[in-house]
Formats: C-alpha cells, structure tokens, sequence
C-alpha cells in the first residue's frame, strides 16, 4: 500500500537524518541576537594562573570604563575597547603556516567503492566459520566513516557468527562499550542486556548459532526454589562416607577411601597406575603424600569421580583439583574445573586473582572469563597497572597467546581505546606493537603498521613515523604515504615530501587528500590550487577551509574568512572550525557570535582547549560572558524556542549549554541537546548527552526512556520498544509514546501498522509537553496520514505545528499540496521555509520538486553549493543527463560524489546506468558495494542477480 515507507514516515521525526549545521550570524552586526546566551554561573574549569589574571585584568578594565549597567538590555559590544578584544586572544590570531591537516588513524582508501564491493563479495563466498574474521575487516574498512551504525552493524554480524568463546567475549565487550554503558550510573560490567548477543554467560559457550544470537538469554533465570534443591542435593552427594570404596589413598596421616574403578575412569595414567600391571593395582592402600595435592583435594576428587560435581566446593579446592588434573591429564575434571571456576567470575579483584591460575593452568575458559571482565570494565579497567601488565609487553602476549587468548581481535579492540584515552602514552605504543606481532593479514599488517606510525607522529618521534608509515606503505596502505611525506616534512625534508606526494598522485586516482597534503609541501598559487582542487574533489575536507580563511583574515578580509569557513560549518560541524570561527569573531569584536560557537564546541568536546591547546574553553567562556547581554533561564527558553524554530542548532545548541550550566542535573535539557547533536550528524557527543540524560533523570519512567533511545541509537530496536512499554506501563507520559511509534516506524509499515502509530501519536499529544516537542510530534502524525492518504488530516497537523512555530512543517505543508495537484501553492510553503530557516540546504532540495526543470535545476545548484553531502541533487542532475542520452556525464555525475559519499542510492543509481549501458562487470560491482552498506535492500540484490546472469552468460 505504501512505498518507500520507511523513508516517507517520519523523516523529520526526532531529526535523525544528516541535517546541515549552521550558516552562522551575520558577523557585522556585533548585537546580533543570535549569540550563544550570556552570563549567569558557567560551569568551568576554573580561572587559574595566566588565565586568572587575565580574567581579573577584564573585569577591572569593565569596571573602569562603566560601559554599560548590569540591568540594561541593550549593551552595544561595537562600544568595548580594542583591549579587550587583546585580552580575550593572548595567544594572538591563527597563522596559515602553522595549520595542518591530521593525518587519520583509521584505514583509507584511493578507491573506496571497489574495496567495499570486493569484501562483500568475499564475505558472500567464504566458509562460513570464516565470516566473523571478515566482519571484523569490515569493521575496521567502515571505521573511518563519518557514520558509527555501519561500523557496529558490521560489529554486531562478527559476533553473531563468531565460533570461539575468545571471539565471543571480546566482541561482545566491544559492542557494548560502543554504547560507553560505563558512563550509566548504577550499572554494572557484567550486567546482561538480556540477549545472547552480549550475555557474559552466552559468550562463555563455544559454538556457531548465529540464529539464535538475538534470542533471549537464559542467565539468572533459574527458580530459586529449584536452586535450593539443587544445593540440598549436592550436599548429599558432595558428602564422604568412609564404610564406602574399595581402595584408599593416603595422604600424611589421612586416609581417603575410593572406589577404584571411578578414580581409574578420571584418566589414563590412573587407569594404567589402578588397573594396570603396576603394583598398585594390587594394593589396597597407596601413599600418595607427595603428589602436590592435599586430603581435602584429594576427597573432592573422589567425590567428583562419582558425582561429576563441583559445586560444593571451595573455589580454593577447585583450583587445586585443576591443577591436580593437569599433572594427571584428567581431561574431563580439568574441564569441570575450568568451568565451574569461569561461572564464579564476576568482578575485577575475583578477575585479577584468577587469571594468574588460569594463565598458569592452561585454563582457557578461566582466562576467558578473566579477560571477560577486564575488557567489560573499559576504559576504566585501561588505568589500572595490574590489568595492563598482563597485554602490554611480549611476554604478556606470548602467556595469552599459551592459552589460545593473544589475538589480533583483542589488541584492535584494545588499541582503539588506548588512542581514544591518550594516543601519546606509552600503553598505546605497547598495545599497537602488540597488535604488529599479531597482524597476519594483509589488512592488518597495513592497519597496525599505520596506527604506529600514526601515534609517532603524534609524540614527535618522527624517524619511527616514518619509517612504519613506510612500511604500512609496503604492507599495501596507500594512504600510509601522507604519513611518510608528513614525517619527512617535520624533519625538514621539505622537497622529499612534496616528491613522494607528487609521485603518489601521479600513480594513482587522484584524491582529495592527495592535494590536500601536497599543498604543505608548495607556496602561493600553486598552494591555493592544490587546495581548490582538494575541495572540489572532496568538499568535506576542512583543511583547506580553514587555511582559506585564515589567509583572508591576514590580509584583514575578516567577512570574507568568516564566509569561508562558514562554508563547511553549513554541513560539517566540528570544534576545531567553530574554534576558528570563535577565534576570528572575538577579533572582529563579535563577541556573542564567539560565546554563541565556543559554547557549541564545548556541547561537542567537553574538555576541548582553545588556542593551540593553551585556554581550556570553559575559561574563555568565562571571559566572554561579561561582555555579552545577560540572559535568565526564562530568556534562555524564549531564545531556545526561537532559534529551534529557525532551524539554528548551533544557536541552538548554545543556548542548552548556557541552560545546563545554570542547572546542570536538568535531564530534558540534556535529551534536547542530544536530539540536536543527532541533527548535527554528531553521533558521539549525542549519545554522551543521552547518557547525562539518563543518568541525571528523576523518575523510572523518564530514565526507561533515555535508556529505550540510547540502546534504538545504537541498532537494539527491540529492546528500545520495550523499554519504552515498560515506561508506559509506570506512567504515561510524551517521550514514552513518541519513542515507541518512532521504533514501530523504523520498519515499512502496513495500514494497520500506520493506524497504530497515529494512535501513538495521537496519545503522545494527549500527554503534557512543550511546543517544540508537539510541534515534532504534530509534524510526524501528519506525515503518516499523508502516507495513509489523509490529506485533510494530514494539513490540520501541519497547520497546528506551523501555529506553535515548528518551522519544518512547511516542508510537509507542501508535500499535502502537492498531492492535491497545488503546486504553486507547495513552491510558496517551501519558499517560506527557505526564507525562515537557517540551514536550508534540505528546503531548496525539496522545493526543486514542486518547479520546471531550470529552476530545479537551480535550487539543487544551491542545496550542493549549501551541503555537497546531500545525495538527491546529483541523482536528479545524473537522472536528466541520462534522458537526454548522455551516459558517460551521468555516470560522472554520480562518481563525483560517490568519491567522498559512499551512499547507497548513488550506488544503486548507478549500477543501473551501467545496467543500461551494457556495463554489467561495473554494474556487479556498484550492488555489490550497494549492498555491503545494506545488505537487504530489495531492489539492488534483484538488480545484482540480473546484472550477475548477463556475467555469466558474456562468459
């Protein structure tokens, strides 16, 4: 009944969908009203040392010049005096010269597409037993892209068709500090999520069921009065009866009766010692007292001969039955032991006592569980001395490596939360030489070699960077030859550099990083041109934004630096271009414009520091404060309501930031900045600020909530439908019914489905709430009556958002009357929100739909020029050069963004040109990346089986 419903319901519901960032104020009207929110308490680092007296040198300076009283409305900034302005940038402006781009730790590609097709293909056609291996490649191939579900979608099918307990314990602690549960107050590590997938008891079972991987656990399900039982039962048979046995073991002065088959069925050599030609078949009484057990050992072994229990023992007794077992190849009993002994840890210190008599024993289960519990407590468990010392240096790996735990799995995951948490300490460097001894395959050779060099680079041990980017080079990492050069470059070798990054782009597809790199090495025009061309190759790249800007601002073009780097703001927001765009907003003056984008970079990086890492951004916060009108909590939800709909989330974000500082343990505060980081494509601080959310929630039912969105944010769609019921089921309430339709609408929805979320919907807005909630919430039941084509219900929400300002609904407005053949009247509502919205990119895209071809074609120019990430445009271009037979232009079309845009429609798109075009090798290959981003998509796996028999059939 419906098509595409996915992408037709809610598409604006909770703003999940890449929407751009910002244009920024008008920087020359110093009272603009869109800064960042004024004074009131900050939550900072503190004023201390330089910073302080600076502070102090401010205020002093504002008492003395009286500019304006404390209660005035209207303080001008055009009126503070230049010193200020030297006050708030001790550090000076930014040079152009010292600007450089990072080199990126993740593995990069000259042809992206081809290498997503060629695993995907190989994930297809290998054994099975063999595919955990290669999701893992696919992991490490999606990491360096912008978007974190591909990435753990790949993580999640590795564990699903992982086989060993090794595999199964570190992926599932991977997936589950994908979601930082460390930062959930009153969790625990070795809390289940309730589905296998993650179950600490699941991931000690070895065996390949990816099938039941989404299924139910069965931990801690067991009736405490069959508990009870079982315990009345083992005490009985744990019990020693000296009238029973026929035999006896002596141990000092103890005697331990047994019965001589059952020991003898404990192993081989006690087979052979009992029932064998020794002399000790033919006694009844044999001296064991030098055999490194004890009398209480040596009865619970005989207890186990006949019980094959355990579980009535001291864990102490155990750990000497397994060695026990070791020194007389009791296969079955080392087994038990190992067993019981992995079900008992459960916190860090059992962990750490243990892991030493696993390690000692060969106990592969014990170390298991172990390791389980010290990759489970990360990042924390990084800090410790203790757990370290057991993966850093090569003996350590060698003794995992002994009991089948040393892998290249492990030191990744390892590895990766080193450089998060410091990418400098010698921990990361000992981790990633330990990932090296254990790269085996082309891929991770090239990825450890290159994270190596990576992390030289960044202690300024530039001959080491060198030479294991070198090496990555020769392992088959093309982009390990930016590294080289850059090495090259720190220790002076200016030319070599520009050489070798000369030599690359001759041999190989020109890249955008490619140009990007080289033009360190040159000057002048011939620098400008390699960055032009950088942009127009990959107009994501933000280096050579920010060098264009910072150019400009030399030469005191202070408007045109701030268009520049606004340029990649419009749709790309990170804290290092709103720092620059802070940096030159306090020189112009525009301080509400500088407090406005300091306050963002700190909602997306906490801690950052500002000025080449000299001021920490709470402090100059502080600074700017005073100098900007002040704002009370009341003024702060006027000024949030305004900017959320103008569509401003930088504004946006500023004003929240402002708010928590005032209130920091305000719980809806922190969902409304994570709902505006998810607008921003900033998936991380997002979910940071879902986990605030929920930590700082007041009631069950608000927490049940904040955990339903965190766990649907991270691919659990289940679980957040139920978390959502439960909340439900305590208290009615907006976000609960609004989280529950949003999850059942993430799927093509039949008409009863349909009618079921407008229900919800429906209850939702019966529940309390505030405008900017309602207005989402209206907007979203009107876009499932347009997909049940109710029209007139569809407008009356529409309306009803527009009448309480929620912006976007414009955009569904037209949609209503474009279905009723209004199209002049669907151009107009777009237009208004072209007009009202800030970042509009989204709103001439949509208009291009409701007008003739040439001036569509010109509301597309501009939604590229505004956001070059948003794929319809050029489909649509590639879509007109196809009908009027220009094939090759469309497919270059379609190339050109797919270079910096792996998108799944693009590929779809053109894989069908190529279809057309009897280019049925290029078309296999375009499904075949397609689908490795989303493997159940209907349309290209038909497209692929089609364009695969016409393989065949040219063969």
């Amino acid at each position: 009944m419906r098509t595409n419903m996915q992408h037709n319901i809610f598409t604006t519901m909770r703003s999940l969908k890449l929407i751009d960032g910002c244009k920024g104020t008008q920087v020359y009207a110093l009272n603009t009203t869109g800064g960042g929110g004024g004074g009131g308490t900050t939550a900072g680092s503190g004023a201390g040392g330089v910073g302080e007296k600076l502070f102090h040198q401010l205020q002093d300076h504002l008492r003395a010049n009286s500019i304006r009283s404390k209660s005035s409305r209207n303080y001008q900034a055009s009126n503070t005096p230049a010193v200020v302005t030297e006050t708030l940038l001790p550090y000076g402006l930014p040079v152009s010269d010292l600007l450089e781009p990072q080199i990126e730790s993740c593995l990069k590609f000259v042809d992206f597409i081809e290498t997503i097709a060629d695993v995907y293909r190989r994930i297809e056609n290998c054994p099975q037993f063999e595919k955990s291996g290669m999701f893992i490649e696919e992991c490490a191939i999606f990491r360096g892209l912008s978007d974190p579900k591909l990435f753990r979608r790949s993580l999640r099918s590795a564990r699903q068709h992982a086989v060993d307990v090794h595999s199964k314990i570190v992926l599932a602690a991977w997936l589950r500090y994908e979601r930082r549960e460390d930062e959930l107050v009153g969790t625990s590590s070795m809390d289940c999520c309730g589905r296998n997938i993650e179950c600490p008891k699941a991931t000690l079972v070895a065996g390949y069921n990816p099938e039941s991987i989404y299924d139910p656990c069965i931990c801690s399900r067991t009736p405490q009065g069959e508990f009870d039982d079982d315990l009345s039962v083992a005490d009985e048979e744990c019990s020693t009866s000296d009238d029973s046995g026929d035999m006896s073991f002596c141990i000092g002065d103890d005697e331990i009766r047994c019965i001589r088959s059952n020991i003898a069925s404990l192993s081989t050599p006690f087979r052979t010692m009992l029932c064998g030609g020794f002399r000790e078949s033919r006694r009844e009484r044999i001296n064991f007292t030098n055999n490194g057990i004890s009398a209480e050992g040596m009865r619970a072994a005989e207890v186990y001969s006949r019980t094959k229990r355990l579980d009535c023992f001291d864990p102490q007794i155990v750990l000497e039955l397994l060695s026990f077992s070791n020194r007389f190849c009791c296969d079955n009993l080392k087994s038990a032991c190992d067993a019981y002994l992995a079900s008992l840890v459960n916190e860090m210190e059992d962990a750490l006592l243990l892991i030493e008599h696993g390690l000692a024993e060969n106990a592969y289960l014990l170390v298991a569980a172990c390791l389980q519990v010290f990759l489970r407590e990360l990042p924390n468990s990084m800090h410790s001395p203790n757990v370290m010392k057991l993966f850093c240096n090569s003996d350590a790996r060698e003794r995992l490596a002994q009991v089948g735990h040393a892998s290249f799995l492990l030191y990744y995951f390892l590895s990766q939360i080193a450089m998060e948490e410091d990418m400098k300490s010698n921990t990361t460097v000992m981790l990633l030489e330990r990932l090296t001894e254990c790269a085996t395959e082309s891929w991770q050779k090239q990825l450890a070699y290159h994270q190596l060099g990576v992390v030289m680079l960044e202690r300024k041990e530039y001959k080491d960077a060198q030479n294991w980017f070198e090496t990555a080079f020769k392992s088959g990492h093309i982009y390990s030859l930016v590294g080289a050069a850059r090495a090259k470059f720190k220790r002076g070798h200016k030319y070599s550099a520009y050489k070798l990054i000369n030599s690359l782009i001759s041999d190989y597809k020109p890249v955008g990083w490619m140009y990007q790199e080289r033009s360190l090495y040159c000057s002048g025009k011939e620098k400008m041109l390699d960055l032009e061309m950088a942009t127009e190759l990959d107009p994501t790249l933000s280096f050579p934004y920010k060098y264009r800007a910072v150019s400009l601002l030399e030469v005191n073009k202070i408007g045109a630096a701030i268009s520049e780097i606004n340029k990649i703001i419009g749709f790309k927001v990170s804290p290092d271009c709103l720092e620059l765009r802070a940096w030159i907003s306090i020189a112009m003056e525009d301080y509400e414009g500088a407090l406005r984008d300091v306050r963002a970079l700190l909602t997306l990086e906490p801690n950052y520091m500002m000025f080449h890492g000299k001021m920490h951004g709470d402090h100059l916060v502080e600074l700017l404060c005073p100098l900007v009108q002040q704002w009370s909590q009341a003024d702060c939800w006027m000024q949030l309501y305004d900017r959320w709909s103008s569509v401003d989330d930088i504004g946006s974000l500023a004003v929240v930031h402002h708010m928590l500082a005032n209130d920091p343990g305000k719980s809806l505060l922190r969902f409304r900045q994570s709902l505006l980081l998810l607008r921003l494509n900033c998936q991380k601080a997002a979910m940071r600020s879902l986990r605030l959310a929920r930590n700082h929630s007041t009631s069950e039912h608000e927490r049940l909530v904040y955990e339903g969105w965190i766990l649907y944010d991270t691919g659990h769609r289940e679980e957040a439908l139920a978390k959502a019921e439960e909340s439900i089921s305590i208290q009615r309430s907006f976000e609960a019914f609004f989280l529950k339709a949003y999850a059942l609408a993430d799927s093509s929805l039949d008409q009863e489905s349909s009618l079921y979320v407008i229900q919800l919907l429906e209850d939702a807005l019966r529940c309390p709430s505030d405008g900017l909630r309602k207005g989402q919430a209206l907007n979203n039941l009107g876009s499932v009556y347009v997909d049940c084509e109710k029209l007139d219900l569809a407008a009356d929400c529409y309306m009803n958002a527009l009448n309480i300002k929620h912006t976007r609904a414009h955009q569904g407005l037209a949609r209503v009357f474009h279905l009723k053949n209004q199209r002049k009247a669907a151009y107009d509502e777009m237009t208004k929100l072209i007009e009202k919205a800030r970042n509009n990119a989204s709103a001439y895209e949509k208009r291009s739909e409701y007008c003739d071809r040439d001036m569509a074609k010109s509301d597309l120019i501009m939604a590229t020029q505004l956001d070059p990430l948003r794929t319809y445009p050029y489909r649509y271009r590639a879509a007109v050069l196809m009908d009027d037979h220009k094939e090759n232009e469309a497919i270059a079309e379609l190339t050109k963004a797919l270079a910096f845009k792996p998108d799944l429609q693009l590929l779809h798109l053109r894989a069908a040109f190529h279809d057309s075009m009897g280019a049925y090798i290029s078309a296999v290959r375009d499904c075949e990346a397609a689908l490795c981003l989303d493997p159940n998509h209907t349309e290209t796996l038909e497209l692929y089986n089609k364009v695969r028999d016409q393989v065949k059939e040219q063969k």
